[in-house]
């Protein structure tokens, strides 16, 4: 009891983290580049990480794991910030928010994909049901949001779920936050020498409020968010942790609404809540 009690409150700071990460994107890509945005936050969080596993002289993950850890790192840390930064400057943090109510479902895609599970026909029933709202929803120009821009979020939505459920299966067997400390020096190689590259000219542009944004997206939402997530899912489970994803759309919408002052319109929080619905009746069929 105990332990599944300490997964789901890892859980639950896991999410409250990485819902401050879009609307802090938002902010960070007004003045710098997506790309080396993406790349600058990786470098960091790997140093950070890379320390960690120094400090507490971790075992070096098998040669098996070693393309686990290299599918994890193209999901969480290049794929889905990469993909939201670019699509964050099409559009306003609390439109591509709706898409991450499609995040869990991603989830138990892929966990079904890789666990070689045989969901209920309900599962496809609920998982097409929530897509198509959203869908639908981005179709009809239900946000400040483009094609590209919702293109962009739906690949980041599927890639992020890729990352989640490979990290998760990881973790079981080398710890939450060796995971992603793993994931995040095997990318350091690549993502080094991009940024060196990607790095503009001079920074006498950048803002205080993108500084802030910065540090968190790369120490918050790139490392101890993901500590603390892929604990909860290895302690109490991912089936039953990973429910807890419900709650970030929301917990975003409220961020966006009042630390960046976005309009969060009725007919954003009924598609979130549809497609939050569906995820749950998906989640329990599969």
């Amino acid at each position: 009891m105990e332990k599944s009690t300490g997964g789901w409150l890892n859980g639950l700071v896991g999410v409250a983290i990485f819902a401050g990460s879009l609307p802090a994107t938002r902010v960070a890509v007004a003045d710098l580049n997506p790309s080396f945005l993406t790349c600058a936050r990786a470098v960091v969080a790997a140093l950070l990480g890379g320390a960690f596993l120094l400090a507490q002289r971790a075992r070096r993950p098998a040669a098996a794991d070693v393309p686990s850890l290299a599918v994890a790192a193209l999901g969480v840390v290049v794929g889905f910030p990469l993909l939201t930064a670019l699509a964050l400057q099409r559009m306003t943090s609390a439109y591509s928010i709706v898409f991450i109510g499609l995040l869990p479902l991603s989830t138990a895609l892929f966990a079904v994909l890789r666990g070689g599970e045989r969901p209920q026909g309900l599962f496809w029933v609920f998982s097409l049901a929530g897509a198509a709202v959203v869908a639908g929803y981005a179709a009809l120009g239900g946000g400040q949001g483009s094609l590209s821009g919702d293109v962009l979020m739906l690949a980041a939505v599927l890639v992020c779920g890729m990352g989640y459920a490979e990290g998760a299966r990881l973790s079981r067997k080398l710890g939450g936050w060796q995971v992603i400390s793993w994931a995040l020096v095997l990318a350091l190689p690549l993502m080094l020498p991009l940024a060196l590259w990607l790095a503009p000219a001079t920074l006498a542009h950048v803002s205080n409020a993108t500084w802030l944004s910065f540090v968190y997206v790369a120490v918050f939402s790139q490392l101890i968010g993901f500590v603390f997530w892929y604990r909860g899912l290895a302690q109490g489970g991912i089936a039953a942790v990973g429910q807890l994803q419900l709650l970030q759309p929301f917990m975003g919408l409220a961020l966006a609404a009042v630390l960046l002052h976005e309009q969060v319109s009725g007919s954003m929080l009924v598609v979130t809540l549809v497609a939050v619905v569906c995820v749950a009746g998906a989640k329990k069929y599969a």
